[in-house]
């Protein structure tokens, strides 16, 4: 059986993918409990486009970042997870039932001499303060998936923050940290850091080196999610590869811009091609 994965619409965006004052990078929708692709794809579309309502109506720009999701001026982090959680609930879905939230930390980019340093809030924190942030917007919010946590460098932050999440059945992702790279993922999994890998075809650069990553994790037990680029083209391909290897979730951006919805309109045909077949 195949099974179509659970998009990560990434619908607001901040840290060095839009010029405004966000410091994490992407914050995400998860529809978890859409009946089939196309639904998920249709109340991710709903939430996204109530969201800009949203921001329209409080004159916030609706301008978008790299990946199609908006990039207005807020107060902070917490102010973008809460108008998405009102974005949500006005197109007239529950929060943590219908749809979850995922963060892109992508905390190496704040790394500095003190740890980190949120680079528009002009916030400094060790390793252990990031952590507890972050561990406390799992619990404030119905977050299941954080990708890139703390510094691809920080090894003791990548043990303490998987140690956290673990508890709280939350995708502890890794992409600066794995770079689609099967030695990195086997090395990581053998320490029992991170639970899930993000994987990035053109990242790691051919189809072959792909397949070997996504067998590591699976064999590790780590989830694993398909992934575009911030820089995309119009080619599919990561949509075919994402069914060919099962993978439980894609990340292709904001349903937005024909570089993104290329995507989830072949994940969509795949879909109808395997409903008909099934029904021959």
């Amino acid at each position: 059986a195949h099974m179509l994965p659970v998009p990560m619409m990434n619908i607001l965006n901040g840290g060095a993918h839009a010029a405004n004052n966000i410091d994490i990078q992407e914050f995400m929708i998860l529809p978890t409990r859409a009946e089939n692709f196309a639904e998920a794809v249709r109340i991710s579309a709903e939430i996204y486009h109530t969201l800009r309502g949203i921001l329209s109506s409080r004159s916030l720009s609706v301008g978008v970042g790299d990946e199609g999701g908006f990039a207005p001026n807020l107060s902070g982090n917490e102010e973008a997870i809460e108008v998405i959680i009102e974005a949500i609930c006005e197109a007239g879905y529950i929060p943590g039932a219908d749809v979850a939230l995922g963060l892109d930390v992508a905390a190496s980019e704040w790394r500095c001499a003190q740890g980190y340093r949120m680079p528009k809030r002009d916030i400094s924190m060790t390793s252990d303060e990031l952590c507890s942030y972050i561990v406390g917007l799992v619990e404030k919010y119905p977050i299941i998936s954080v990708e890139d946590g703390v510094g691809e460098d920080d090894i003791y932050g990548w043990k303490r923050l998987t140690e956290s999440l673990a508890k709280k059945k939350t995708l502890l992702v890794g992409d600066d940290f794995f770079v689609t790279d099967s030695r990195r993922i086997k090395d990581a999994a053998e320490e029992g850091i991170a639970n899930a890998v993000l994987i990035k075809p053109n990242q790691i650069g051919t189809l072959s080196e792909t397949f070997k990553a996504v067998s590591v994790a699976k064999s590790y037990g780590y989830k694993f999610i398909m992934s575009h680029r911030s820089g995309e083209t119009e080619d599919t391909a990561i949509a075919d590869i994402a069914v060919a290897t099962g993978a439980p979730f894609v990340k292709m951006g904001a349903p937005a811009r024909s570089e993104r919805c290329a995507k989830y309109n072949r994940l969509m045909k795949i879909e109808e091609e395997i409903r008909f077949k099934g029904a021959l």
